[in-house]
């Protein structure tokens, strides 16, 4: 009996994953909107703290005299304001 079970929970976790799978590849095919990636052509600005690129609509910025600078995460934001205060 607990074999039977066992083998039924390892079913579940399999089915869920490969049905996972293709929704991912089906949303990727498809485009939605809900997709992480951004869009082909959209301006990227790298965090002048960690170097990583982010997506300038979706980044945490702060304003740094007339320039605007771009952060991936609250933490290098306050990395940022602590080595320039």
């Amino acid at each position: 009996m607990l074999r039977v079970l066992l083998i039924l929970i390892l079913l579940i976790f399999v089915v869920r994953a490969i049905w996972r799978l293709l929704d991912g590849v089906i949303e990727g095919i498809a485009g939605r909107p809900g997709s992480a990636s951004p869009q082909r052509g959209v301006k990227m600005e790298r965090d002048p703290v960690c170097g990583t690129f982010v997506v300038a609509d979706r980044a945490l910025t702060l304003t740094d005299g007339r320039d605007r600078v771009y952060f991936c995460s609250a933490a290098c934001r306050d990395a940022y304001r602590a080595k320039t205060a």
